[in-house]
């Protein structure tokens, strides 16, 4: 039983980390799709900066119409094409006049690896879609929006405690009359911004497509030997209570989805963006968008909406995967945290995680402390389990002698129902359950595997430093101190525990410990050190189990003349019981 017990650990873990491997592979776009083949992406810190786009001709503010070569003169607009920056507690964002659109979406408080905040808007070094682009059935009108050079309601913006708007307004006059509006409430919703968009023209009012471009560009986190523990960019959706998550070969099958949805973006291992139109009937389209190529090819996700009427006040979150966060804006919103089937035990220990977090400061030891809560919580299956184990141990001689007598028999020969009779008869004359020692371990199953997601996932971890060389939970651990250590723990609590296979079966069931040590190599370090410690706790425990239940009772074998002379004597003492009671 023990080792169907660490087989189906061990098969259980590599599924998992199989599994992981497999969320959102990259994949190549087929030719025929319209997009470009290679595109890189253009470094942060060369686009933060303000500017200020001259136009080379006099007089900026005429266009001239291509359909009948009537000039077109823009009666409502900005001079030139310039950036405004608006700044939040929690973002920094920058948008252009030429447009109207996002530009740079960077969060505070969350960085990148070069240290500066984090990038949600990726720059193409094409002249790909921006967030907030319109699109219109007409292709000229699509890229007179485009180009339109738009006129801000203020040159930059500071918001604080009260909500305050950004207007961007655009008139020619060939009659089309644009408006944009972002509405930004920090302290009631973070990371959100209310979107507003109309668009006249001399035929009336006209409904555009909001067209996000590709999103997300996502960091993967190092996968030792094959694997990776990060999620690419992938479509997500929320529709008829239910979680959609679409990788690019689902897309290429299905672009397109309507429906009322709760929510509805693009999502990686921490990030969302996403629309949340409070259960708008829409038409969502997507297309992968492949970055750079080979093997470090990452595949982007390029999504647009159609509302059935112009988007007013439409909420769009592009922020942290943050449990807390999401559900303070839309309780459905933290459905887009993908703690996976043990949802329901991964989300209290998550407030646990966060709560201990609260009174300790750092991460790594707030994992040691619950990793230590939760052991001890489950000290008396564990300990029930080695007790059984010992049991089971110590009746091996007896039921080895047993199964020696029907060795030559096959397995469909009848006899062998007595061989099992024999072995059940033994267990219970000696008061043993021979699944005692599996259902405890199993039973801790689902909390090994509940914590195994929450630290997959928990943005909490990203960037969170523990001590010396390990400086992000979220990392693979840099000296590979902490994988080496769980390995040498696994293999002093294999050894210690009470086994019922034989030395051979042993020597092989060895190998887990090499392979696991290995498999966690890449694992972030936060979940290597909840594996750690739980090990090290096992140890403890085996000794203290060791010493509460003394040595193992070593139990003869008696020869077979002697055991059927004790059954014939106990029939018939049983059997004078009988007649007696008659009596």
């Amino acid at each position: 039983m023990e080792k169907r017990v660490l087989l189906a650990v061990f098969l259980s873990f590599l599924v998992l980390f199989v599994y992981q491997s497999l969320i959102a592979p990259p994949t190549p776009v087929p030719e025929q799709q319209a997009v470009p083949a290679e595109v890189t992406l253009t470094p942060p810190a060369q686009r933060m900066e303000p500017t200020v786009e001259r136009t080379p001709t006099a007089e900026p503010m005429r266009a001239t119409d291509v359909s009948d070569g009537a000039e077109v003169i823009a009666v409502v607009a900005d001079e030139v094409a310039r950036d405004i920056v608006v700044e939040t507690e929690q973002v920094i964002a920058v948008f252009s006049s030429r447009g109207g659109v996002l530009k740079s979406w960077r969060l505070q408080g969350y960085a990148e690896e070069s240290g500066d905040p984090y990038e949600l808007v990726p720059s193409l070094d094409t002249s790909g879609p921006l967030p907030f682009t319109l699109v219109a059935d007409d292709e000229q009108l699509t890229a007179k929006l485009r180009e339109a050079l738009f006129r801000p309601s203020a040159a930059s913006l500071q918001v604080g405690a009260r909500p305050r708007s950004l207007i961007f307004e655009y008139e020619d006059s060939d009659g089309l009359q644009a408006r944009k509006e972002y509405r930004f409430d920090p302290q009631n919703e973070p990371f959100v911004v209310r979107f507003s968009a109309s668009v006249k023209t001399t035929a009336g009012s006209m409904n555009p497509i909001v067209r996000w471009g590709p999103g997300l560009g996502g960091s993967s986190t190092g996968g030792g030997f094959g694997f990776t523990y990060s999620q690419r960019p992938q479509a997500i959706f929320f529709r008829d209570e239910e979680v959609s998550r679409l990788d690019s070969s689902d897309i290429e099958e299905t672009p397109t989805y309507e429906g009322s949805f709760q929510f509805v973006g693009v999502d990686d291992q921490y990030f969302l963006s996403a629309a949340i139109p409070d259960s708008i009937p829409l038409a969502v389209s997507y297309r992968p968008v492949p970055i750079g190529s080979g093997d470090d090819q990452v595949v982007l996700i390029d999504y647009e909406l159609r509302f059935q009427e112009p988007p007013t006040d439409t909420r769009f979150y592009m922020g942290p995967k943050d449990f807390d966060i999401l559900g303070s804006i839309d309780t459905e919103l933290a459905q887009a945290v993908h703690f996976g089937f043990f949802s329901w035990l991964v989300v209290p220990l998550h407030r646990s995680l966060k709560w201990v977090y609260g009174y300790v400061g750092n991460y790594g030891w707030s994992i040691i402390l619950l990793t230590i809560m939760i052991n001890a919580a489950m000290f008396p299956l564990r300990h029930k389990s080695v007790v059984s184990m010992r049991k089971m141990q110590e009746l091996q001689p007896e039921i080895k002698s047993i199964q020696g007598r029907y060795k030559g028999l096959k397995t469909t020969d009848p006899a062998k129902q007595k061989m099992n009779q024999e072995v059940m008869s033994l267990y219970r004359d000696r008061g043993v359950n021979p699944a005692g020692g599996c259902l405890p371990m199993l039973l801790t199953m689902p909390v090994l595997f509940a914590f195994y997601s929450l630290l997959s996932v928990a943005i909490e971890i990203r960037d969170a430093p523990f001590v010396l060389w390990i400086q992000d939970l979220s990392q693979p651990d840099p000296l590979y101190v902490t994988p080496i250590l769980m390995g040498v723990t696994m293999v002093a609590q294999q050894r210690m525990t009470p086994s019922t296979v034989d030395a051979t079966q042993q020597k092989v069931m060895m190998v887990m410990p090499v392979v696991f040590t290995f498999m966690f190599l890449g694992a972030p370090s936060g979940l290597v050190l909840y594996w750690f410690v739980s090990n090290l706790w096992g140890v403890g425990q085996q000794v203290v189990t060791n010493r509460i239940i003394g040595p193992p009772k070593v139990h003869t074998v008696r020869p077979p003349a002697e055991r059927q002379m004790k059954k014939l004597k106990q029939k018939r003492k049983n059997g004078h019981r009988v007649r007696g009671g008659k009596r």
